[in-house]
């Protein structure tokens, strides 16, 4: 009896064996030529991430799937520890693979400043902040009021760490749409001003942003396209955007809950006879026109006037930096200057393929499909990242990006700089 048995468990491993060998021999002929290629090529998971990564900047088209299967399994976080009160900042900056020291001589004589708005998501900062971070730089972060304190406590933790990176000195509560959120660009502006630090340009940038150019092909594209001359791409508002400055609007915020909401009321026409613009809300600046936009009277009355406005950002830099005698103004600019990489979704089959993540305010959140699509960009900076939700993504960027940062310094590297995985692939190592 036990032998029959025997034989009969035999038998059935023998049925499942054939039919899972069938079914693989089917679903790997069935597929096209191309697919089958891709499937055949991807690397397993225990590779993870380095092959996959590069299947996916390649676009293979496998790959989205198995990266999905990874993702699944693997998530990294960054853990912003301090075991020594005060901060052992040394070995923070360390573990945390900053890069601590200029790259060449080039970047090391041109600074930029940043501004840095963020309400959310520690681990996305840390990795905005050391991907864009050189000591050279200065960096003004503005945390939104309503931000939990842990979160505010965190963050002031790392840039006690820096002494070229601090706290904007008067924080806003950030209401999308709302004037709040020029106002905290201004609040780091006027601090970057007072500074010690000299800088070149300024950049603003929010938590959900993610460099796709080094900070080298960022000096050489502003020195080679717009020396001297200011970043804002924008039109004449067109009729659409209209109602955006035509009523008052007015600011909600109650219990966590924050909206702009209109008014009855009509505005009045704007001051100095300015002709609006409409543009995007991220720019390039140079120290000369932010100096000129706190002290202008123009622009003074300009931002009065904004006040109760709809998303004031998206026309307050753009008019002002359309006014002939504005420091390195650009007149005639319209949409030039390729600053974000963007998947709006009503620019869906036109400008792109689609959003392979998931829209929120009609904006991609990228997933893995979108990858080759944003290293293929001209753009210098990419939104928007949610590490939380597409945690392979934004690692498969981490390590596109400091290799090549690696690859163009020009000086003997740190063993520290490496991410994890790549602690000897750059001859220039000390």
């Amino acid at each position: 009896m036990n032998l029959l048995e025997s034989a009969k468990s035999g038998f059935y491993v023998c049925i499942m064996g054939c039919i899972f060998i069938f079914a693989f021999i089917y679903i790997r002929n069935t597929r096209p030529k191309e697919e089958q290629d891709a499937f055949f090529e991807l690397p397993e998971c225990s590779s993870y991430p380095d092959e996959l990564c590069s299947a996916l900047f390649q676009g293979k088209k496998a790959a989205p799937q198995i990266g999905h299967l990874c993702e699944e399994h693997h998530h990294t976080k960054e853990m912003l520890t301090c075991t020594q009160t005060p901060c052992n900042c040394s070995t923070l900056q360390k573990q945390l693979h900053f890069i601590t020291s200029p790259l060449s001589e080039e970047e090391g004589n041109f600074s930029l400043a940043y501004i840095i708005t963020i309400h959310k998501e520690l681990d996305m900062f840390i990795k905005l902040l050391r991907a864009i971070y050189l000591p050279q730089n200065i960096y003004c972060i503005h945390i939104d009021e309503k931000s939990p304190e842990d979160y505010k406590m965190a963050v002031e933790t790392l840039v006690n760490c820096f002494g070229n990176i601090f706290i904007a000195s008067k924080r806003e509560t950030v209401v999308y749409g709302g004037f709040s959120r020029l106002q905290a660009d201004i609040n780091c502006m006027k601090d970057l001003i007072h500074s010690k630090n000299q800088w070149n340009y300024v950049i603003n940038l929010c938590g959900q942003d993610y460099p796709i150019k080094t900070n080298k092909e960022l000096i050489q594209y502003i020195k080679s396209k717009w020396n001297g001359k200011n970043m804002t791409p924008g039109v004449v508002q067109p009729p659409h955007i209209k109602y955006r400055t035509h009523v008052s609007y007015k600011e909600y915020v109650h219990s966590g809950k924050s909206k702009v909401y209109p008014t009855k009321n009509k505005k009045g026409e704007p001051p100095h006879n300015l002709t609006i613009y409409f543009g995007g809300a991220y720019y390039i600046l140079t120290r000369k026109f932010v100096e000129f936009t706190l002290t202008d009277p123009r622009a003074k009355d300009l931002l009065e006037w904004s006040r109760d406005t709809y998303s004031p950002d998206e026309h307050y830099w753009v008019t002002l930096n359309r006014l002939p005698d504005a420091p390195g103004s650009t007149p005639d600019l319209q949409w030039e200057g390729n600053i974000r990489a963007i998947k709006w979704r009503d620019h869906e089959g036109k400008y792109h393929d689609g959003c392979k993540g998931h829209y929120v305010r009609d904006i991609c959140v990228y997933g893995l499909g979108d990858l080759k699509w944003i290293i293929d960009s001209s753009a210098l900076f990419a939104n928007k990242f949610e590490p939380g939700t597409y945690p392979l993504v934004m690692e498969c960027l981490e390590r596109h990006l400091r290799m090549k940062v690696l690859q163009q310094a020009e000086v003997p590297l740190e063993a520290h700089w490496h991410l994890q995985g790549h602690e000897s692939e750059h001859p220039n190592e000390p």
